[in-house]
């Protein structure tokens, strides 16, 4: 029996049965419906997209998968080699995983281990936001900071090692200068905060950050899992701030295969760089670098780049800007826009039941959350498309 995530199975509707995908539609036997969230916000390209269905294939039939320990590959080499042209500045090393979870995770394990190669021990503590979202396995639901997911470590009490502050530039001035000497990191998801209820706030903060950390020799981590590859507007927000630890996850493969990768800076790598095999990273999850998600991988960012993804993602946040200017309802407590995300946040949760099965008559899959309703479509739908998403969530509004 199949244990669905995050629902309760004792009282949980039967998911729709999917016999087929194409594009940014999702079919079942007897219906079609446009995917809003792009299969948790990887799925970019849409599916069956010729050119990564091909590259699986390619990759295929010469092996699917070989350990990183003591081997490599052609496929893991170029990646490796592309996103260290790719990303900004020196964010050069790739050490790659199986999922953002376990990137993050990885993330925060270098952050550590990083002033423990050099002698600062004291560093065990990590700043974070409040409302993140860093993922489900447990130093990640750690420095996350929601209750509705990770009620669970309650049964452990508060966790000594992990700071939550507001995206004010005002609570980290204060935080930075009360905890810098006990701070390994500070760790964000930049500008939009994803499963915390798609939270947006202004690039000024993490400019500050920034001269911050540099400042007080604290690292930056940025999780920009949910926010890579164009959601936010930006292509990464590490190009308009760089952190020194950049975490990449969903749509890396164009949401084909999970995987994942944590990309440090010069600094960083050079504080595991000894003779010392204690500094060394240890840490391996078995599908690192695993070739068929390279493969992908590196198709998916071809994609991305020939196509011109930018401009699409433009066009995405105009369009919805567009339809949703001058729509009010006095259960809507705020929308907001931002790239490839559009939010309405509504005042009672309650208003929301029910929407699914709606928006499934309409010909749209949505998953709306606690007091969210939201879309992130994959980049390729069409503007005829995006205005059927968009037009049903407000018809739910106008019953």
């Amino acid at each position: 029996m199949i244990w669905y995530p995050y629902q309760q199975m004792k009282t949980m509707k039967d998911p729709f049965q999917i016999t087929d995908a194409n594009g940014v539609w999702l079919y079942t036997d007897q219906h079609r419906m446009i995917d809003s969230i792009s299969s948790w916000w990887s799925v970019i390209h849409g599916y069956k997209h010729p050119v990564l269905t091909a590259a699986i294939h390619a990759q295929a039939d010469r092996f699917s998968h070989v350990m990183l320990g003591g081997l490599t590959h052609e496929p893991v080499q170029q990646l490796s080699d592309k996103l260290e042209h790719w990303l900004p500045g020196d964010l050069n090393y790739c050490f790659f995983s199986d999922s953002g979870s376990v990137a993050v995770e990885v993330a925060l394990k270098m952050a550590l281990q990083y002033y423990v190669n050099c002698g600062e021990i004291q560093r065990t503590k990590v700043l974070s936001l409040t409302h993140a979202y860093h993922g489900d396995t447990f130093k990640t639901m750690e420095v996350g900071d929601d209750e509705d997911y990770h009620f669970i470590l309650e049964a452990c009490g508060p966790s000594p090692h992990v700071f939550h502050i507001p995206p004010e530039i005002s609570a980290l001035e204060k935080a930075i200068r009360l905890f810098h000497k006990e701070l390994n990191c500070l760790i964000v998801e930049p500008l939009l905060q994803g499963a915390g209820g798609m939270r947006m706030y202004d690039i000024s903060f993490l400019k500050r950050a920034r001269e911050l950390c540099d400042q007080y020799g604290v690292l930056l981590i940025f999780d920009e899992v949910a926010t890579g590859f164009g959601r936010t507007g930006n292509r990464f927000v590490a190009d308009l701030v760089q952190p020194d630890i950049l975490v990449l996850g969903k749509a890396l493969t164009g949401g084909y295969i999970g995987h994942a990768v944590t990309v440090a800076n010069q600094k960083v790598y050079e504080g595991f760089y000894d003779e010392n095999p204690d500094k060394a990273l240890m840490h391996g999850p078995t599908f690192m670098g695993n070739a068929l998600a390279c493969a992908v991988a590196l198709k998916s960012i071809e994609l991305f780049e020939q196509e011109d993804y930018m401009s699409k993602i433009c066009h995405i946040e105009t369009a919805t800007r567009r339809e949703m200017e001058g729509f009010t309802d006095p259960r809507v407590k705020e929308i907001r826009i931002m790239g490839g995300c559009v939010c309405l946040e509504v005042c009672d949760s309650k208003v929301l039941d029910g929407y699914q099965q709606f928006a499934y008559e309409r010909g749209v899959f949505s998953r709306p959350f606690l007091n969210y309703l939201y879309a992130m479509v994959p980049y390729i739908i069409t503007e005829e498309e995006l205005v059927t998403v968009l037009n049903t969530m407000k018809a739910w509004f106008s019953r």
